[in-house]
């Protein structure tokens, strides 16, 4: 799902906003969201999920071409870590797809 498409389906999903409020209001989230993880907070979405921030240490890498080391500096990356019934639910819904898709004896 592309952030076009949680804006259509915001959209559909509540007639009363029009396509630019809901544009407005996913964009309003994401950068609410970006903000919080760029100032080092965590993000916590009950049923869905929580947002944190992990670093990596620096390290040594190889440049594939020359061989040659090449220090790769310290980097904080984001990280999202699935809550129980999101994990549930995708469990349950590959399960029934499974089961649908097994040839019937």
């Amino acid at each position: 799902m592309t952030r076009s498409d949680l804006v259509a389906r915001l959209g559909e999903r509540f007639s009363q906003l029009t396509h630019r409020d809901a544009e407005f209001a996913v964009k309003t989230i994401l950068d609410a969201m970006s903000d919080a993880l760029a100032r080092g907070h965590r993000i916590e979405i009950r049923g869905f999920g929580s947002f944190s921030i992990n670093r990596r240490p620096p390290r040594i890498g190889r440049n594939p071409r020359s061989g040659e080391q090449v220090v790769i500096p310290e980097k904080l990356v984001p990280h999202f870590k699935p809550g129980k019934a999101l994990r549930e639910a995708v469990d349950e819904r590959s399960e029934q797809e499974e089961a649908a898709a097994a040839p019937r004896a």
